[in-house]
């Protein structure tokens, strides 16, 4: 029997290709903002993960079905209407610092923000570091 894989790979394309082609100039501003921060917290090179995620680090799960992959520890995308930030600890992990961050709305382990201004910076640079050393911890 045959696995899915996971739909999402890592690929050669061009992080900064990506961030260029960002039409929007206050989104491309942002997006850099992130870029940078998430670099230098994580300590990973950012690679893009299908057309469209920058991804920060590797991590390999395997489920008690079986099935098994490898995805990026953190991340982030330029998405239509709003910025996705791939917090894959969970927020559910961090409630005072999700109760301190600003205006977002939340996935499973994303978090969608409209832009920077409507969060506080500070807070996300630890909700990020905090995910990604659990993430480093839980998986190498």
């Amino acid at each position: 029997m045959s696995q899915a894989k996971n739909k999402t790979q890592k690929t050669k394309a061009s992080v900064m290709k990506y961030i260029n082609a960002i039409e929007s100039p206050e989104r491309k501003k942002d997006i850099k903002i992130i870029y940078k921060l998430l670099k230098e917290i994580t300590g990973e090179k950012p690679e893009m993960w299908g057309t469209a995620i920058v991804g920060y680090g590797t991590y390999h799960y395997k489920y008690e079905s079986g099935r098994e992959g490898d995805f990026m520890k953190s991340g982030f995308s330029s998405r239509k209407t709003a910025i996705t930030l791939y917090i894959m600890a969970g927020m559910q992990r961090f409630p005072k610092l999700m109760a301190k961050l600003g205006k977002y709305k939340t996935g499973k382990s994303c978090l969608y923000i409209k832009k920077l201004d409507d969060i506080n910076l500070d807070i996300l640079s630890e909700l990020l570091k905090k995910s990604h050393d659990y993430m480093s911890t839980k998986y190498g």
